[in-house]
């Protein structure tokens, strides 16, 4: 299946504004794009990459005050198939888990993990370790929390969205791997693309947010909001919560005027397609 990806996002800055970008496909997809990824900054400035503590490919500008435009339209390859159901993953032991792993299971800016533990043990602590109490966790962040795009909330953490039941795509999953972290599970919080490929339009499209849980010795990805295996998901950034992945972060005042994300299947193949090495 081949996806086209792209966004279109204008910003109106007050001031010369130093900006970090993480916008591009996470490296571990960089062997499936079949087109050009090249970030587009209008007006042109000088842009500097480098790779972050968490592996994910970001970018660095200085841009002058005024409009800022930044796009991207480029072709990936993806299975087609749904996400994948470790149904016999198993949990492993704190002791046996990779050094790398051990910070997923720590607090971070969004997910109160030392205000949530008595709770999560409470609510899971009698599932079966493994895929089941992952899935008893996403299950009852899916049925417990009330999805609304007039909810988002920058600044609302996991203990909150515990207590109000409400909120967006990060609301869940900031939930749900905060209580696989309570519960002894590395979780890390993802964003990326993902579209409404054989579902029903859902809303204006937008970048979407995701978790995935480490178990039988790899990461799978889970989906508090969506709670159902979906198509043509693609990996930007991953980190320990939002605050790692930010699309984009501005060091000055920096209004949104523009913000058009693309993710759709391309049923026909483009007769002309460039092609980038791995």
């Amino acid at each position: 299946m081949l996806i086209k990806l792209g966004f279109d996002i204008a910003f109106e800055l007050h001031g010369s504004t130093p900006m970090v970008l993480m916008l591009y496909v996470h490296p571990s997809r960089q062997p499936d794009l079949r087109a050009e990824e090249r970030l587009i900054v209008e007006p042109a400035v000088p842009l500097t990459e480098f790779t972050d503590v968490f592996g994910n490919r970001c970018a660095r500008i200085h841009a002058p005050a005024g409009m800022l435009n930044l796009s991207l339209e480029t072709l990936i390859e993806d299975s087609g198939e749904p996400d994948p159901q470790p149904v016999d993953a198993i949990q492993h032991n704190i002791e046996d888990l990779p050094d790398e792993t051990l910070q997923f299971l720590l607090p971070s800016r969004y997910c109160e993990v030392d205000k949530l533990t008595d709770i999560a043990w409470k609510l899971f602590g009698h599932t079966p370790p493994g895929y089941q109490r992952v899935k008893a966790i996403f299950d009852w962040v899916h049925n417990h929390v009330t999805f609304g795009y007039h909810l988002a909330d920058s600044t609302k953490s996991a203990l909150e969205v515990y207590h109000d039941g409400k909120g967006v795509c990060r609301d869940f999953n900031h939930l749900a791997v905060t209580f696989c972290r309570c519960m002894n599970i590395p979780a890390r919080y993802v964003t990326g693309y993902l579209g409404d490929i054989q579902f029903p339009p859902s809303g204006p499209m937008d970048f979407s947010a995701w978790f995935q849980a480490y178990l039988g010795g790899q990461w799978h990805t889970f989906d508090a909001r969506h709670n159902i295996p979906r198509i043509g998901r693609i990996l930007m950034a991953t980190g320990r919560d939002a605050a790692d992945v930010a699309l984009t972060t501005n060091f000055g005042r920096a209004i949104l005027k523009k913000f058009d994300i693309i993710t759709d299947e391309v049923k026909d193949e483009p007769a002309a397609v460039q092609h980038t090495s791995p």
